[in-house]
């Protein structure tokens, strides 16, 4: 089995249809309130848990602000594997901005946020697997899954989220998906198939997928992938680049003697950076080395220093999810240690959750959003230690083969600096599979302005980096 590396969040996104009107969910999951938020919700906010297997699995589902009947459904999953969607919610594309409480602790403030995706989307965000953020089983054996597994309970939930709203099958539905969702959306659009192909009830207008940042399972990713980034991005410099080519001779699946030697010298050189976005600022804890006098003196003018500095009420956010399972630990075939076990072995990087935990563990907007109290669903974190989260599925080569060959739509896309999976290893992924260039490399452009570059392949396949 390939090796592999797992970092941060996740979305999948698939195309499927929904029925004539997302507005005919029950009233029961109907969000008539929020604690933090004062506003008027510019469409209708549902949420509630959709129960099988005695797994309780928690989604928040957004109507779309635009035209709920013909807009897509995205399915926003965060990965980890074991972190939780609302990481999403809270920090990148949900309804709201949040404001940090004041004091520090107390219920955050919420504004709308005019980029949310429902501006343009209906969108659900579901905790997964169960024992993920307020997804929780009564009978811990729930909390082991696999890649596998979580395809297949994924694809019930959908089946079964697509009866409770009360849809038939006109509107496209999108998963879409980043990092561990290089792993979730795959297998989950394989699940899918799979099921229109027996004729399960309801249809699923499956058309495709995209998937962010993703992993592949495969010798692209990792250290393959990153020290060319590295080195490309000005990180490292030559000479550190040549001396890990030299000693690596290109094979990072087990590094040793010279070649551990280099890759420890290109680890420290990306010390204190944000992997998940490099012009990102991250958050460093007040008792890590970044605060030392070592770090905060400097010969840089003062003006230099102060780069970034804003008195912004909603400032620039510290907390990038820049967190990243170690650089060099490629986990081997059994089980994925948990991000509190990561944690226990030294400082995550860049991970401040203050606002979305303060939020979501207060009991009022538990209530609102129809989630089961702590003492039932225990308290919300970023990122889970209940799972037992082991490999199932292999290389997702395969599977992207076997879905655009059947005529499924596929964008992968990467932003362009993501170190923690980069476009680097993404590009060369893609391009294995060997299929016919029809689009070659160019930029697209959004608001008249280049906003990345796209190379489209045969079999309804394209490769997009987005410049972030």
């Amino acid at each position: 089995m390939d090796s592999r590396s797992f970092f941060s969040g996740v979305l999948i996104c698939v195309l499927l249809n929904f029925a004539s009107s997302v507005e005919a969910a029950p009233t029961g999951s109907l969000i008539t309130e929020l604690p933090g938020f004062n506003g008027v919700f510019p469409s209708n906010h549902h949420s509630g848990y959709i129960t099988f297997d005695e797994k309780n699995l928690f989604y928040y589902f957004i109507v779309s602000e635009r035209n709920p009947s013909k807009d897509p459904v995205v399915l926003w999953l965060n990965g980890g594997p074991g972190c939780s969607s609302f990481d999403g919610f809270v920090y990148e594309h949900g309804p709201f901005n949040f404001e940090q409480g004041k004091p520090n602790g107390s219920l955050p403030i919420l504004h709308l946020n005019p980029y949310s995706w429902s501006k343009v989307s209906n969108i659900i965000y579901l905790d997964s697997p169960c024992g993920v953020g307020m997804s929780y089983s009564k009978n811990q054996s729930k909390y082991i899954n696999d890649d596998l597994q979580t395809a297949a309970d994924t694809h019930n939930f959908l089946l079964k989220v697509i009866h409770r709203l009360h849809t038939v099958c006109h509107q496209s539905i999108l998963h879409r998906g980043r990092v561990l969702c290089g792993i979730y959306v795959p297998t989950l659009s394989a699940e899918v198939v799979k099921g229109i192909k027996a004729a399960q009830n309801p249809i699923i207008n499956f058309k495709g997928y995209l998937i962010g940042n993703g992993v592949s399972h495969t010798k692209f990713d990792g250290l393959a992938a990153l020290v060319p980034f590295a080195h490309g991005m000005g990180l490292v410099s030559d000479d550190m680049f040549e001396e890990v080519e030299r000693a690596c001779k290109g094979n990072y699946q087990n590094p040793i003697g010279s070649c551990s030697i280099s890759i420890d010298k290109i680890d420290q050189a990306l010390s204190g950076l944000n992997i998940y976005g490099i012009l990102d600022p991250c958050y460093h804890d007040p008792t890590s080395d970044q605060h030392t006098e070592r770090n905060t003196s400097s010969n840089l003018p003062i003006s230099f220093q102060q780069l970034g500095a804003t008195e912004r009420p909603l400032k620039v956010r510290k907390r990038m999810f820049g967190r990243a399972w170690p650089l060099w630990a490629f986990e081997k075939d059994g089980n994925f240690p948990s991000w509190p076990e990561l944690a226990l072995q030294g400082s995550v990087p860049c991970v401040n959750d203050d606002v979305a935990t303060a939020w979501l563990n207060d009991e009022s907007v538990r209530k609102s959003i129809h989630a089961e109290p702590k003492s039932i669903a225990g308290p919300w974190e970023i990122c889970s230690d209940r799972i037992d989260y082991r490999y199932g599925a292999g290389s997702m080569l395969p599977y992207h083969r076997n879905l655009t060959t059947q005529g499924y739509r596929a964008l992968i896309y990467s932003g362009d600096h993501d170190m923690c999976v980069p476009f680097t290893g993404t590009q060369a992924w893609t391009r294995s599979l060997g299929y016919k260039i029809i689009d070659e490399w160019r930029s697209w452009v959004s608001n008249h302005q280049v906003a990345g570059y796209l190379q489209g392949y045969a079999n309804n396949l394209t490769f997009l980096t987005i410049k972030v």
